[in-house]
């Protein structure tokens, strides 16, 4: 399993934006397939951006769709989740995760083996 870490969140006022950042300091990310997730109180967990190492095809979730993008810096090893127009239900605790490239694409959490701690996005006035 990867070790990732997570940074960037924080609080903001709603149609502010944000960017949060994943990181390894053990393998080169630009090979795998990345995950962001989050999750709010009391509710599962969702995926709302996974980015495919192999050929770079992402996936949205229509709840970011237009908000939210990812990118990818490999010559910093980090992955970018850059949260635009941010909305109250925003808030969660987003984390990203990693699985070398997958045959099969599902933006589960259960595809996912490495996982960061996860870093607090609080969207309030």
């Amino acid at each position: 399993q990867l070790q990732l870490v997570e940074s960037g969140g924080d609080l903001v006022q709603p149609g502010g934006s944000l960017r949060l950042s994943c990181t390894s300091s053990e393998f080169a990310l630009d090979h795998y397939d990345i995950g962001w997730f989050r999750q709010a109180p009391g509710k599962e967990r969702e995926g709302i951006i996974c980015t495919y190492g192999r050929d770079g095809d992402t996936y949205y979730a229509d709840s970011v769709k237009g908000r939210f993008t990812v990118s990818r810096d490999n010559a910093k090893n980090t992955v970018y989740l850059q949260m635009n127009s941010l909305q109250f239900e925003d808030t969660a605790v987003y984390s990203c995760a990693a699985d070398p490239p997958a045959t099969f694409r599902l933006c589960v959490p259960g595809v996912f083996s490495s996982w960061g701690q996860g870093t607090q996005v609080t969207v309030s006035s």
